[in-house]
Order: structure tokens, then C-alpha cells, then sequence
């Protein structure tokens, strides 16, 4: 009787999809469309470990990196790593994704990518500061962006053994492991990642905040709120597309939401690639913790 009923009801969903041409079609597309983003996912998976390989080839856990440093104009590190990890990166998603735009801090922007619907979005080391001189919280980050929003995106930290992976759809893994954001119910006693500098801002609040330290890589600092390791994560204005794309999807995948001041997911592809302050959270957390970000910037402006 119930292999009888199984039959009827196969039966039914044929017919449904027969006289629906519409609705079969959905169906269809979408099933091949998770099929393509999980093949997608993998490739990037695969490229992210060998852009880490080539990273870890200059890197010593401990001690000064083997590469050479140089300085960027505003200041900042950029070592002989970041620049082989950026071409390695380049050619294998450009024959990944020919159609593709390109933007990344080690490459000199090209407007041109404006005109894409289609982007790749890296930071060959994030947090090369911490990598030249051996602290082992730096990351290779990779996202694919669609129509403004990642649709795919790798936060792999090799000295760390720890790859956050996520499909637009698929949900989040650490390690192949399915994550998600934390169960807290209210920011009473939360863990908090604040900004430099303005620990005591926070340390002041009615919250009871406990204030953690504060990971080199903007990326895995949003992908411990994606896990579930720190409730709250606030960021200081001038971080860069580069920095947030992956981990964005990572965490939005989790459970949770990154936004700047205004409270709305993120869109990409623009022409300023500069972020004002940021606030990362799971979503029961979130209007409270924009509301505290708001008053800390109307605190500092």
C-alpha cells in the first residue's frame, strides 16, 4: 500500500510538472544552478590551498618571513609573498572565470570591472603585517561576485589549518564542518571584537562586554562570528572590499549579517572600494549592535 501511494504521488508531481512548463523549468534551473555553485566551491577550495602553499613557502610561524618587505605608499607591508600568491591567484581564476572582473590589493584598480556583472574579489595574504613578521593569524581570501553580492567565497588560513568555506545557499563549513553564528540571545556579557583604540569605549557600556583580542585579518575576524568563537565584531572605517567580501557571504551563510551604518547587506562592485565603520553579528543581535556602533561613531566623529 505505501509503495502504492509512493507511485500515485510520482505520478501527480509528473503531471503538476507537465501541465507547469514554468515550474519544471525552476526546478531545474535551480537544482543545476546548486549543482554549478558546489563544482564552483570546489575549484575555489582547490585554488585557495594552493595560494596558501605558496604563501607558507615564505612564511616562518615565530619568526621574520623569508620574503622580501616592501612599502606600499601609505605605509603599509607588502611582501614577496603577497605578490606571488596575487599572480598565482589572477591566472587561475581567470581560466576559471574569463568573463570575470578583477579587484584586489595587490593589483592597481581597473574601472573597467564596473561594466562587469561578474567579479573576483581577493586579498592574496590578509593581514600581511602579522604574516612578515610570523604570527600565524593571516588568510588568503577569495569571493566571486555576482549582480553586487559574493555567490562563493574562501577564507583559508594555512598556518592556522582552518578553511572557512560558503555557497550562496549552501551554508557555511569550518574545515567541512557545517557552522553557524552564536546562540546568544542578547549582547549581555557577549564576546567583543573592537576596534584599535577604542577598546574602553566599549569596555564602558551597560553591556558588560568581554573584550577579545583583536586577529591581524579583518577576514578571520569576521569568520569567528561566522562560527560562533565571538558574538560581535566592530571595525574600524577604511577597510577594503578586498578585506570583507569572502568572509561576508561566510558569515551571511552562518546566520548572520555584516553591514556598514546604515544597517543594509553590502552590495559590491562599486566604484569606491572603502568601507565606512562595519558591524558584524548574528541577526537577533544585529539592530542592537548597530545601534551601539552608531553611538560609538556619533562618540568619535
Amino acid at each position: 500500500m505505501e509503495t502504492r501511494s509512493f507511485k500515485l504521488r510520482a505520478i501527480r508531481s509528473k503531471r503538476r510538472l507537465a501541465a507547469s512548463p514554468r515550474l519544471a523549468y525552476d526546478l531545474i534551473a535551480m537544482h543545476a544552478s546548486q549543482t554549478d555553485l558546489k563544482t564552483l566551491l570546489a575549484r575555489l577550495d582547490e585554488i585557495a590551498r594552493k595560494a596558501g602553499d605558496i604563501a607558507m613557502g615564505y612564511f616562518r610561524s615565530g619568526e621574520r618571513t623569508l620574503a622580501e618587505v616592501s612599502y606600499k605608499g601609505g605605509g603599509s607591508p607588502v611582501t614577496q609573498a603577497d605578490l606571488a600568491v596575487d599572480r598565482f591567484l589572477f591566472e587561475a581564476m581567470l581560466a576559471l572565470r574569463p568573463d570575470a572582473g578583477w579587484v584586489s590589493e595587490e593589483t592597481a584598480d581597473n574601472t573597467e570591472r564596473l561594466s562587469r556583472s561578474t567579479i573576483v574579489v581577493v586579498d592574496p595574504i590578509d593581514g600581511t603585517l602579522a604574516y612578515a613578521r610570523g604570527d600565524d593569524r593571516w588568510a588568503v581570501s577569495i569571493a566571486l561576485v555576482e549582480n553586487g553580492r559574493p555567490i562563493v567565497g574562501v577564507v583559508h588560513a594555512p598556518a592556522l589549518g582552518e578553511t572557512y568555506l560558503a555557497g550562496k545557499g549552501l551554508g557555511a563549513t569550518l574545515n567541512g564542518q557545517p557552522i553557524t553564528v552564536s546562540t546568544r540571545e542578547t549582547l549581555e556579557g557577549a564576546q567583543i571584537v573592537a576596534p584599535r583604540g577604542l577598546g574602553p569605549l566599549f569596555e564602558k557600556s551597560a553591556y558588560g562586554f568581554n573584550i577579545v583580542p583583536r586577529t591581524p585579518s579583518l577576514a578571520l575576524r569576521l569568520a569567528d562570528i561566522a562560527s560562533g568563537r565571538n558574538d560581535l565584531a566592530i571595525a574600524a572605517p577604511n577597510s577594503c572590499d578586498w578585506d570583507i567580501a569572502a568572509a561576508d557571504l561566510i558569515l551571511s551563510e552562518a546566520g548572520g549579517l555584516l553591514s556598514e551604518l546604515d544597517g543594509a547587506p553590502l552590495t559590491y562592485n562599486r566604484p569606491l572600494l572603502s568601507r565606512d565603520m562595519l558591524v558584524a553579528a548574528p541577526l537577533p543581535l544585529f539592530p542592537p549592535s548597530l545601534a551601539l556602533a552608531r553611538s560609538v561613531a556619533r562618540g568619535i566623529a
